[in-house]
């Protein structure tokens, strides 16, 4: 029986990888992974390691999330060293917890090993701090899975008034409810947003808008993709380092 590693990638330049992420892959019998795990980290496996998709698009889940446990879980039985690879943070909206529960019922040793958040560094990548002395003191990581509109919502969205940054992870398709919706509760329409695309990578694109206009001007920007908002936007100016 295997331990199972509940590894995160980083959010997409392969030098954010841990050092420790690092060295599981290269020590790994059995790596699976899913879409937005940098597929170069792969290259770095020992040779005779496995490899298993289980990668999800947006309305598109190849494979269930209650069939991809169990992958994990048939694979530490009869592998020694199991990596599970999560793009970004396995605890940041990436279902790595859900895993961990599930290896843990059927007395499956497992380990998490943290990995940067797109959350924080696709905006550091873009010029936008998600936090800055006299302009934000304070910053809010949301799912935009969940439609805004949904009846029975988890998300305190009368909250969001008074939020220094708010950064909404994988909202794209529901860019115009969100920007509609934070309106609704307060917000002024001229307040700052942006939408990164692929950020940290060499295919990043930033779009800079305000809540009324950001969903015209980021029509087309491809996936994945997270959207700030707050008055650090604004920041870019000074601190967009990535582009030049």
């Amino acid at each position: 029986m295997g331990k199972v590693y509940l590894t995160g990638a980083g959010p997409g330049d392969i030098e954010l990888l841990t050092l420790k992420a690092l060295r599981v892959v290269k020590e790994a019998d059995v790596i699976i992974y899913d879409r937005l795990a940098n597929p170069e980290i792969l290259k770095m496996a020992k040779d005779g390691c496995s490899f298993v998709y289980v990668g999800k698009e947006d309305g598109k889940h190849i494979i269930p999330q209650d069939e991809i446990n169990e992958i994990i879980y048939q694979n530490a039985l009869k592998h020694n060293t199991v990596v599970r690879l999560k793009g970004g943070d396995p605890f940041v909206f990436g279902r790595g917890g859900e895993e961990g529960a599930y290896l843990y019922e059927r007395n499956i040793q497992f380990e998490i090993i943290p990995g940067i958040t797109s959350a924080i560094s696709a905006p550091a990548y873009a010029g936008i701090p998600v936090t800055h002395r006299g302009v934000a003191v304070s910053f809010r990581v949301v799912t935009g899975h969940e439609s805004p509109n949904k009846e029975t919502s988890q998300i305190p969205w009368e909250n969001f008034k008074t939020d220094d940054t708010i950064i909404f992870l994988m909202g794209l398709h529901n860019l115009d409810k969100i920007t509609k919706k934070l309106m609704e509760v307060g917000k002024p329409a001229n307040y700052p947003c942006a939408v990164i695309s692929k950020g940290t990578t060499k295919d990043q694109q930033v779009v800079i808008g305000t809540l009324e206009d950001i969903v015209q001007k980021a029509d087309g920007i491809p996936t994945p993709a997270l959207i700030v908002v707050g008055q650090v936007v604004k920041l870019r100016e000074q601190l967009n380092w990535f582009n030049s």
